[in-house]
């Protein structure tokens, strides 16, 4: 008993003494370059002691000399120390290998994205810049994430100016944009004509200038229940710098050099016309400015210019050159200022604001007007012409919030405002109507989305829970506002009727007629289609993660919201983790989600006039609240409905980590735009007729689709000489299948205009049915070398080509090889030359006079620019 006594007492003391150590440890953690890492997680190893770093990468914690910190941030391999004194300073060596805590997929700080219980990519954006000439943000992602597709337009209207983007192939508004964790609004565009994701709208992305971005975080996973309306697919979060006391600046200059090896690409061995154009120039600047208490305030200044890209269209000789003149990319100026900032507080208070302004201006060509039809005045363009759609596209945005701590539980208030202006000008034009008293150019209206959400979010981690429990919970309210303004009345107005001679010497009586009304290449908004709509929306959830065991993990997530317009939805999720070994780890997951009709889904109204036997008759592209699309049965737009199942596996050998996960995801009830109803329709042509309309189209719930797929990531490190080289191979394979289309009761058999088979292939083509990268990145000394392979597989769409045999248009696979070389001048400068696509691949050629973009090629897999070369000279002062 005595001896018993003696263990006890000396056991109490022992830990008395352990814990009488513990002392205050401080430091900063520091990049291997010198730059601050903040919001590093630093945790004594083997104890539940844990705390951040805060924006200049300082902590503070509570150690004993001798216990082991272990530090992990996003982008730096994981680092070890020994506490060794009361000030302890620790760096960490930068990798693209282990990407530290998410911020996205998981509210808990404690995961990785090797551990989460769904498949996280982490994209470095300041790292791929350096070595990469695409400098917006579709761009960048189309080769580095390889779920993600996004090819430039041409002949498309609006989404000339807006590239419609997609993650596993699912639609542009299916996929949710968060920034610093907070919803993005989308743009104020609906995608019309000649593009993939028509009838949808999507958020631009390229809004946001690069140079702000410190890294990107895509979840691909089903993540309504946690996020909302919007995250079918799967969510894109942008976490912006917060760097200080270190100026950035980049400038990028480059062209287009193709037709050098075209005749590789072309069956008929013909060779493209050696061209340079589409000149790029790309100039930005970002500091961050320290404030009290470790706060800080980071500023980026971007812009960027780009000129037009001119392919032929005449190699195969069965059309003129004139049929398409304008066939490329548009000219752009594109001007941005961002911010982030935090301001720390006395205790645990921390205010916080970010947001930004951009500005842009477009040029893209309509389809040629030739001098001899009736849509020319030849008094005006003896040669015929191509008209200009020009845009000015003005977008802003300001978050506010406040973090802070309400006993055990971390509290975020925020509200977030934003809005996407859209508006049109056409230049080099007419209106036909006019004759020769028209002008040429014409301001032609446009819309406008704005957003506002306010939310409440609180989080809390309970150690003594299984092996550790995290709970979240909150609400949000969001009012959106959409509205369309006409153009000037000469936009979109038929006058007349034209007086005509019947004989050349002006005798024998006169005829008249209807020449084509409005600005030719994009009639004006008119008054009809003028709308002012809102929306509010509530919603609430709660988000758990439990350790049941260190091994094994289980989240859950229930989120219910409230529609002003179409009322009540509600969706879960569940997803597990289970760590087999240390090494390999089996994660999966089954959700529903949902996504709510856009207002401009609801709402966009678009009237062109058509002249049929002398008659002016309207065409239009009908709301979905208008009189129209009730009195021909097309019923109110209600949510998109999903159930997305994934699972797959991590694993992290030696210098190796490998992610293979496979997904499923069924989309019931989704929103298309439909073809056009003539009013000799044998079911609603009578009822057209009465409304004075020759063709309408509509927005309806026409379409239930199924995807699978699968994405491997494999990721290898190794020193190789005195350098170390990093490979990298992506892969996404992915198939999707239209279930079935839905009319309506009085269309019922109408499913070849309804969604017919055109539309059908341009949405199944919304991504190659596979898209695989291989990089190989080397680092020696001052040097850099990237080379880098991007294999499309092939893709198939319907032209409009009368003859069965002839309406497919078949793009074989092909891969694209980029290179880039990169030499450190001194410490603060950094020179990167290369190209992008240097073998001057394009997509299989086509007959120009049946494709939807009226070229020899659509915007399909890697686009039709052909090689890029570029110089880039970064400086950090």
């Amino acid at each position: 008993m005595r001896g018993v006594l003696i263990i006890i007492l000396s056991s109490v003391f022992f830990i008395y003494s352990a814990t009488a150590q513990q002392t205050t440890i401080t430091g900063q953690v520091r990049s291997d370059i010198g730059e601050p890492v903040p919001y590093a997680v630093v945790t004594v190893k083997n104890t539940k002691r844990s705390v951040s770093t805060d924006a200049n990468g300082n902590y503070s914690i509570k150690a004993s000399i001798g216990e082991i910190l272990t530090i992990t941030s996003v982008g730096y391999k994981p680092t070890e120390t020994n506490v060794s004194g009361n000030i302890t300073n620790i760096l960490m060596e930068k990798s693209i290998m282990d990407l530290g805590n998410v911020m996205v997929g998981s509210r808990s700080v404690r995961r990785s994205s090797t551990e989460t219980a769904a498949p996280v990519d982490i994209i470095p954006i300041s790292r791929v810049m350096n070595q990469l000439g695409q400098v917006d943000i579709n761009q960048i992602l189309q080769f580095v994430a390889p779920s993600f597709n996004s090819n430039k337009q041409t002949g498309a209207d609006g989404a000339d100016h807006v590239d419609p983007a997609t993650l596993r192939g699912l639609g542009p508004d299916q996929t949710l944009v968060l920034i610093n964790g907070k919803r993005r609004y989308q743009s104020s565009l609906v995608n019309l004509y000649g593009t993939r994701g028509r009838g949808n709208t999507g958020t631009d992305l390229n809004t946001i200038p690069a140079a702000s971005i410190e890294r990107i975080e895509i979840l691909r996973d089903g993540a309504s229940a946690q996020y909302g309306s919007d995250a079918i697919a799967g969510v894109i979060n942008i976490v912006m710098k917060s760097t200080v006391k270190q100026l950035t600046a980049n400038v990028m200059a480059g062209q287009y050099m193709t037709g050098y090896g075209s005749s590789l690409n072309s069956p008929d061995g013909k060779i493209l016309p050696k061209t340079n154009d589409g000149k790029q120039v790309n100039a930005n600047v970002n500091y961050g400015f320290p404030v009290a208490n470790g706060g800080f305030v980071n500023v980026t200044g971007d812009i960027y210019a780009k000129e037009k890209t001119r392919r032929p269209n005449n190699i195969t000789a069965k059309y003129p050159d004139e049929y398409r003149k304008g066939f490329g990319d548009l000219s752009a100026t594109n001007g941005s200022l961002y911010f982030n900032s935090a301001f720390p507080g006395k205790g645990k208070t921390t205010l916080y604001s970010f947001g930004g302004f951009n500005l842009r201006k477009g040029d893209a060509y309509a389809y040629t007007r030739d001098a001899g039809e009736g849509r020319n005045v030849t008094a005006i363009y003896p040669n015929g012409f191509n008209p200009h759609i020009k845009s000015t596209i003005t977008d802003g945005s300001l978050s506010l919030g406040v973090r802070t701590s309400l006993g055990q539980w971390k509290a975020d208030f925020n509200g977030t405002f934003g809005t996407n202006r859209f508006h049109y000008n056409v230049d080099s034009s007419l209106n036909a109507s006019l004759e020769a008293a028209s002008p040429t150019k014409f301001d032609a209206g446009g819309f406008q989305l704005s957003q506002y959400v306010a939310s409440a979010n609180f989080t809390r981690s309970f150690s003594n829970i299984g092996s550790g429990f995290n709970l979240a919970f909150g609400a949000e309210f969001r009012s959106e506002q959409y509205k369309i303004f006409a153009g000037e009345e000469k936009s979109y107005k038929t006058y007349g009727p034209v007086i005509f001679s019947i004989d050349s010497n002006g005798t024998g009586g006169v005829d008249t007629s209807y020449r084509p009304g409005g600005a030719q290449g994009f009639p004006g908004f008119r008054p009809s289609d003028v709308t002012n709509n809102s929306r509010t929306n509530v919603g609430g959830y709660i988000d758990a993660e439990l350790d049941i065991t260190k091994e094994f993990l289980l989240t859950g997530a229930i989120r219910v919201e409230n529609y002003s317009d179409f009322g009540f939805t509600h969706n879960y999720k569940l997803s597990t983790r289970y760590k087999i070994t240390p090494k390999i780890m089996w994660r999966a997951s089954a959700s529903t989600g949902f996504r709510a009709p856009s207002l401009p889904q609801i709402n966009f109204s678009s009237t062109f006039t058509d002249v049929v036997a002398g008659n002016i008759i309207d065409k239009v592209i009908a709301s979905n609240t208008s009189n129209i699309a009730r009195q021909v049965g097309i019923p109110s737009l209600k949510q998109e409905r999903s159930v997305n199942l994934s699972t797959g596996f991590t694993a992290k050998p030696k210098n190796l980590t490998i992610t293979v996960d496979g997904y499923y995801v069924k989309i019931k009830d989704r929103i298309v735009l439909t073809g056009t109803f003539y009013d000799d329709d044998d079911k609603i042509g009578n009822i057209l007729k009465s409304l004075n309309v020759s063709g309408a189209q509509f927005f309806t719930n026409a379409v239930n689709t199924h995807t699978i797929g699968l994405d491997v990531i494999a990721t290898y490190g190794h020193k190789l000489g005195n350098g170390r080289i990093n490979v990298t191979i992506a892969g996404n394979f992915n198939k999707m299948k239209i279930d079935a289309v839905n009319t309506t009761p009085l269309l019922k058999g109408k499913e070849s205009t309804y969604f017919g088979t055109r539309d059908s292939a341009f949405l199944v083509a919304s991504a190659p049915a596979h898209k695989i990268n291989l990089s190989l990145d080397y680092e020696v000394n001052k040097w850099n070398f990237l080379l880098r392979f991007n294999k499309f597989a092939g893709v198939k769409l319907i032209n409009y080509h009368e003859e069965p045999e002839l309406y497919v248009d078949n793009y074989a696979g092909k891969m694209t090889t980029d290179i880039s070389i990169g030499y450190k001048i001194s410490k603060s400068v950094q020179l990167t030359v290369g190209g992008t696509n240097i073998l001057d691949v394009y997509p299989t050629r086509q007959d120009q006079g049946w494709t939807e973009a009226a070229g020899m090629w659509d915007a399909v897999q890697m686009g039709f620019g052909g090689a890029f070369y570029f110089a880039r000279v970064g400086f950090k002062l």
